[in-house]
This record gives structure tokens, C-alpha cells and sequence, in this order.
């Protein structure tokens, strides 16, 4: 088998995720700040540049990976059941911390694409971007926007939001599991939420819960600000 024929494989793009994924995560042993899903993605596309390997030979691979998601993300069931109670007993400051954040989240995107003299297309394309991926890219879809770009914006504001939103909290004064939980969930969905897992369950429940219940409330705010952007 030829190098070309390889890399056109799906093992070639599943492999190549696992190794640069596995060097990724011994080096955020020593660098706690860097988020290994920044670093591999970045390898990756390192290692395609060089190597002259189109993204489409990876997807091959990457594609098998990406069906992993939804079972992934169905796995923080999990935590959230476990401490079921503990998030009832805060539920009336989780959903007000959530519903915050996601109407701050929605206006201050269109805010700042507005005051840049954006397109209302470009607008619906990065209101939906604190949301988790699968149901920003359906609402920018629906609504108009481009879910190509949607997709970007969803994955960078999670990686931001995973790398720098538990330093901004601690130095906020923010230590709580409850709000740190509340504030990951909302603002950096799933990235953030398998984030702060690894450090509090509890904190990671929380993030869970409040990445599910924002993409409920970001899908029904949506209905009526898309009738009046239009």
C-alpha cells in the first residue's frame, strides 16, 4: 500500500487524532493551561500542511470519531444523575445563572457583530456560537446564518472559554462548584463542561445540566429574535 493510498484510509485519520491527542495530554501535565484539544488540533493540521495530505484523506478517519460525540456527551448523564440532589437544591440560582448568561451571550454577540457594521447574515451566524455544537449549527442553519463558520466560532469560544474561564473565575472571586459549573455550562458547553470534570464531579454535573438547559433556551429565544431580525 502506497503513502497516499494509506492516508486515505480511516485508520490513518482515527490514528493520527489518538497519537497527537495522547502527546497533547502529556504535555498539559507540565502546562496546565494548555487545552490538549487545542494543541492536537493544531498538530494535526501541522502535520497536514507538511505532509501536503488533503483534509479530506483525514476525514476519512475524523468522521468516525465525530459519531463518538453523541455518545460522549450522553456519558455526562452520568455525573448529573449522581448529583441529582445537589443541583436540585441550588435549581431556582442554576437557571437564573443559565438564562444570565445565555441572553448575555446572544445579545452581545449581535451586539459586537453590529457595531462592527456586520451583515445581519454574519449575525445569526455568531449568536448561537455559546451553544453546544450539534444544535448551534441547526440554528444558524434555520435561521440563515453559515454553519460552516457557526462551527468555528461554536468550537473556539469553548476553547477559550475551557482554557482561560476557570483562571477568570478564581481571580472574580468566583470558587464555588455550583457558579464555576453554571458559568463553564453556559458559556463554553461541552469543552468547558469536560474541562472542569476532570477537576469536580460536582462541577462537571453542573456543567452539564447548564450546557443542556442553554441550548433549550438559546432554540426558543431564537424564534422570536429571528422575526424581528427579519
Amino acid at each position: 500500500m502506497s503513502p497516499d493510498e494509506f492516508t486515505r484510509q480511516p485508520l490513518f485519520g482515527i490514528a493520527l487524532s489518538l497519537i497527537c491527542y495522547t502527546l497533547s495530554l502529556t504535555l498539559n501535565r507540565r502546562l496546565p493551561w494548555l487545552h490538549p484539544l487545542f494543541l492536537s488540533s493544531g498538530l494535526i493540521i501541522t502535520f497536514l500542511l507538511l505532509g501536503h495530505i488533503p483534509y479530506e484523506a483525514y476525514q476519512q478517519g475524523g468522521d468516525m470519531l465525530v459519531f463518538f460525540l453523541g455518545p460522549a456527551t450522553v456519558a455526562l448523564g452520568i455525573p448529573l444523575y449522581k448529583n441529582a440532589l445537589r443541583i436540585r437544591e441550588h435549581i431556582r440560582a442554576i437557571l437564573g445563572g443559565i438564562t444570565a448568561g445565555t441572553v448575555s451571550a446572544l445579545v452581545l454577540s449581535a451586539g459586537f457583530v453590529w457595531s462592527l457594521g456586520g451583515t445581519k447574515e454574519m449575525m445569526l451566524t455568531m449568536m448561537p456560537k455559546s451553544v453546544t455544537s450539534p444544535i448551534a449549527l441547526e440554528i444558524s442553519r434555520q435561521a440563515g446564518g453559515i454553519p460552516e463558520l457557526t462551527a468555528v466560532l461554536t468550537v473556539l469560544t469553548g476553547l477559550i472559554g475551557s482554557m482561560f474561564g476557570p483562571y477568570l473565575l478564581r481571580k472574580c472571586g468566583v470558587r464555588d462548584d455550583v457558579s464555576i459549573g453554571t458559568a463553564m455550562g453556559t458559556a463554553a458547553h461541552g469543552i468547558g463542561t469536560a474541562r472542569i470534570i476532570r477537576d469536580s464531579e460536582l462541577q462537571g454535573s453542573i456543567s452539564g445540566f447548564a450546557m443542556g438547559i442553554a441550548a433549550i433556551i438559546t432554540s426558543i429565544l431564537f424564534i422570536p429574535l429571528y422575526a424581528w431580525l427579519r
